[in-house]
């Protein structure tokens, strides 16, 4: 069994393909690096670039694309709704096949280095934090772009110098366990009422476990979305997600009208949906549509089993 490393950088471009491809390609570059996905954005004007690499390649791979994306992106002409810290944003990486999470540490450092070289500072998060408070993203990201030089000021970075990028800004890089992408669309354009749902779902507030949330508004699809990162899926798998928003959103007289993936999610979490929404399908294929049905995750845009799932990207032929 080959060792391998998942990266999963977030960039903060969501409209401009060629120059999304352009990261990309820089990414795939290094040898034995794979990109299975660019999942652009253009509303939230952000992108997420999944790749896998064995641990002695995932750093170049990663320092590549970041760059590639200092080179060529401007953080004084961005605006979307995610919150960012600079052009690559968070650069997080996950243990897969054969390696531990202490690799993907070393990893996380090793970037850091590179990264900071570039002329961009950063704090590592997750389990590569170096103070307790940052293992949590949000608090890394706290002030966001517009408030970074301030938080420079206040708290020295881990690499990187103590003042932005000019135009790239800063970066959170990390290592943690896979996480799930999650975004939920809801039958209402009142934002104030996402981001109330998302507060009760979220494990800080009293919500599940496991699971981050916060709700915007989704210009794309003309409704407000309630925006999840679980990030133990064994804990608080998607289609329990779902059930719970369902039973909040109806009532307040609401529907949940579909669902996305941003990025890829591991078999596992596809496999305890299909139990849950099909637990006596009579083949792989029913299992299959029930799952993506339940989790309404065909019901926004089009969803391809065989991209979308890890294990199924990577080439391998585990079943349903």
């Amino acid at each position: 069994m080959s060792a391998l490393i998942e990266c999963v950088p977030n960039f903060s471009e969501g409209r401009d393909r060629a120059v999304l491809e352009d990261i990309a390609a820089a990414i795939a570059s290094a040898p034995s690096a794979r990109v299975l996905e660019i999942d652009a954005d253009p509303f939230a004007h952000r992108a997420v670039i999944t790749c896998f690499a064995p641990p002695e390649a995932i750093v170049e791979a990663a320092a590549r694309g970041v760059a590639q994306a200092v080179t060529t992106l401007d953080m004084r002409q961005h605006h979307g709704v995610h919150p960012r810290l600079g052009a690559a944003d968070v650069l997080p990486f996950v243990p897969w096949q054969g390696v531990t999470m202490h690799d993907a540490v070393l990893a996380a450092q090793a970037l850091g280095e590179r990264v900071g070289a570039l002329g961009v500072p950063g704090w590592f998060y997750g389990a590569a934090a170096t103070a307790a408070h940052r293992r949590l993203l949000h608090e890394v990201r706290r002030g966001e772009w517009e408030g970074l030089a301030e938080k420079l000021l206040r708290e020295p970075p881990d690499f990187g110098p103590n003042t932005p990028h000019p135009t790239a800004g800063g970066a959170a890089i990390g290592a943690r366990d896979v996480l799930i992408a999650f975004n939920l669309c809801l039958s209402t354009q009142d934002v104030r009422v996402a981001r109330r749902l998302a507060r009760s779902l979220r494990e800080l507030a009293g919500g599940l476990p496991a699971v981050r949330a916060i709700g915007w508004w989704h210009e794309g699809y003309g409704c407000a979305q309630v925006s999840t990162n679980l990030v133990d899926w064994r804990v608080t798998p998607p289609h329990v997600v779902v059930e719970r928003l369902k039973v909040l959103a109806a009532e307040l007289g609401l529907e949940v009208t579909g669902a996305e993936l941003i990025g890829l999610l591991p078999l596992g979490a596809l496999q305890a949906a299909a139990d849950f929404y099909a637990p006596d399908a009579p083949d792989a294929d029913a299992r299959l549509h029930a799952a993506v049905g339940g989790l309404g995750l065909s019901q926004i845009r089009p969803f391809y089993p065989r991209s979308k799932v890890i294990e199924w990207a990577l080439g391998g032929l585990e079943p349903l």
